[in-house]
């Protein structure tokens, strides 16, 4: 039986991964910033995030405790939701409940295993009556270097698609068994540029990020008739602390700005780099009932990465 972490009480996600860009010249030289610095330094140039888009809404975040779940849960608070942040990881969870204040509540939860989805989403409604927004955000990358087919582990390819592909599943299964009734909601997934092009990452990460578009369109079909959205954001690599790790194991040499730099050098985009509430407010956006008329879609966030390619005559 599950049970929710609220502040009364002491204090997975692995964004994306493109190890065909390690070779990228960077082009920006900014240091690591972790979800709570980003969320909380004020500058001219970031959206002030104070509202009620998302006033009176309740939101479960699978993935929540750290990385991109917990920037999302930071942003839809902010916008006025109640938040329960569900994750494997039973350290930073009750401590990413605790950073984000009283309207936040943590939930230990494996989304491999269907029946903890489940409970997550029963103890969501249990608590607060209704569950408006659900965001699947928990994932894994895998092995963090890609091995050529002939060596493919086959159960390390398992692994990554039970969280990735049925983790989202059943997140949107034990979701959709709520919002069909009331005759509304928004289920949002997390796919990535890797499931755009191929080559960006290991076999087993791009097999289940191409597979989540496909879901959402899929699941569009039957969950327009019941005026539930569904919806997915495909973000560029983010330095978050996982996926600096990931580029470690690639570039053992290289120092934390160094890869910093190569995962921020990835985009086109000129004077902009990638950051989580780049990601999180594309979710808000999706979460919103501004986006009331948008469903089976595939949000790209990658400034310009996977629009085009330049030839190169010199």
């Amino acid at each position: 039986m599950l049970r929710l972490v609220t502040r009364s009480e002491p204090k997975r996600h692995i964004g994306n991964f493109a190890s065909a860009l390690i070779r990228a010249r960077p082009r920006f030289s900014s240091t690591h910033a972790d979800a709570d610095a980003a969320a909380s330094t004020s500058s001219a140039a970031k959206p002030q995030l104070r509202g009620y888009r998302l006033e009176g809404k309740v939101a479960l975040i699978t993935g929540g405790a750290s990385g991109l779940g917990k920037a999302t849960a930071h942003v839809f608070i902010q916008q006025g939701a109640q938040v329960v942040i569900a994750d494997i990881n039973t350290q930073l969870g009750p401590q990413a409940s605790l950073d984000l204040g009283p309207r936040a509540q943590f939930v230990p939860c494996d989304v491999s295993s269907e029946a903890q989805v489940s409970d997550a989403v029963d103890l969501v409604v249990a608590r607060h009556g209704k569950l408006d927004i659900m965001c699947n955000i928990a994932g894994i990358a895998g092995s963090p270097l890609p091995p050529s087919i002939i060596d493919l582990d086959l159960h390390e390819f398992d692994r990554v698609m039970a969280i990735n592909v049925r983790g989202t599943m059943a997140g949107i299964k034990h979701a959709a068994r709520v919002m069909i009734p009331a005759g509304s909601g928004s289920i949002l997934c997390t796919a990535s540029i890797s499931g755009l092009l191929g080559g960006l990452g290991p076999h087993p990460y791009t097999v289940s990020k191409f597979a989540i578009p496909g879901v959402v369109k899929s699941l569009a079909s039957e969950l327009c008739g019941h005026g539930v959205r569904i919806n997915c954001i495909s973000p560029s690599p983010i330095p978050t602390p996982l996926v600096i790790e990931q580029f470690s194991y690639i570039l053992p040499s290289a120092s934390k700005d160094e890869i910093v730099g190569i995962i921020n050098g990835s985009g086109e985009l000129k004077g902009a780099i990638c950051e989580e509430q780049d990601v999180a407010l594309a979710a808000l956006y999706l979460a919103s009932d501004e986006a009331k008329f948008v469903t089976g879609h595939n949000l790209v966030v990658d400034g310009g990465l996977t629009s085009f390619k330049n030839l190169k005559f010199s």
